[in-house]
């Protein structure tokens, strides 16, 4: 009448080969295996990827530097790390990402000595005539006021006579005059020098965008007549 005979029926939610004659059956070792070394060679094909990409980043768009000394105080400090850009100067033919502006806090390779690399500000351009009287900065017989420049680092009232800016070479000094081996010293810097524009500070303090300095160029050394002006853009 009853029968209790155990009858052979799958547990619930048990899958098994025998229900399906196109399952495929993988040994779980195996198949554990290859997905381990499948997930390892994509890891390392990303890293690889990544790698190429900050590599070619490096070269043609940025470039991170150190400071080292206090020719730039205070608008730059010994140890700060600063972003270069490199992509504004490049140029191929007749275009160019950018060019250099008086102002510009840029980086270049030290005439005297290419290995090194020194960072100044760009006060002369090509065709422009510079000269120092009494410590005054003047472009084309105009007084250069440099409203980047701290008066507590500018004492000396050193003199230059006007020099010529070539073309393609810039006449550039440190923000710090008192303390400051630049243009005054050993000449103009040539364009081809110059590989790249600061423009930001990422470390240890005043994290932040490099604005190009501001300045005004006037026929007189007090800040009555104003000739031309020229701000952070």
């Amino acid at each position: 009448m009853f029968d209790f005979a155990k009858k052979k029926q799958p547990d619930f939610g048990v899958i098994n080969a025998d229900d399906d004659n196109d399952i495929e059956v993988h040994k779980l070792k195996n198949a554990s295996r290859q997905g381990i070394w499948i997930e390892f060679v994509k890891l390392v094909r990303d890293f690889v990827f990544v790698l190429a990409v900050f590599m070619l980043f490096l070269v043609f768009v940025a470039q991170p530097v150190v400071v080292e000394g206090t020719s730039m105080l205070p608008t730059l400090h010994e140890g700060e790390r600063l972003i270069v850009n490199k992509l504004i100067y490049y140029k191929i033919e007749r275009f160019s990402w950018g060019h250099i502006e008086r102002g510009d806090v840029v980086v270049f390779w030290y005439p005297r000595d290419p290995d090194r690399s020194y960072v100044k500000r760009v006060i002369g351009l090509p065709g422009d005539t510079v000269e120092i009287r009494n410590g005054i900065v003047y472009v084309n017989g105009q007084v250069m006021h440099e409203f980047y420049l701290d008066e507590s680092y500018n004492q000396a009232d050193g003199n230059l006579a006007p020099k010529k800016v070539e073309d393609h070479y810039y006449f550039v000094m440190g923000d710090n005059r008192d303390n400051s081996s630049d243009s005054r010293i050993w000449g103009l810097v040539p364009e081809k020098y110059v590989y790249g524009k600061v423009f930001f500070r990422w470390l240890p303090s005043n994290i932040g965008r490099i604005k190009r300095g501001e300045y005004e160029l006037n026929e007189k050394a007090d800040n009555d007549t104003r000739a031309e002006s020229e701000s952070d853009r």
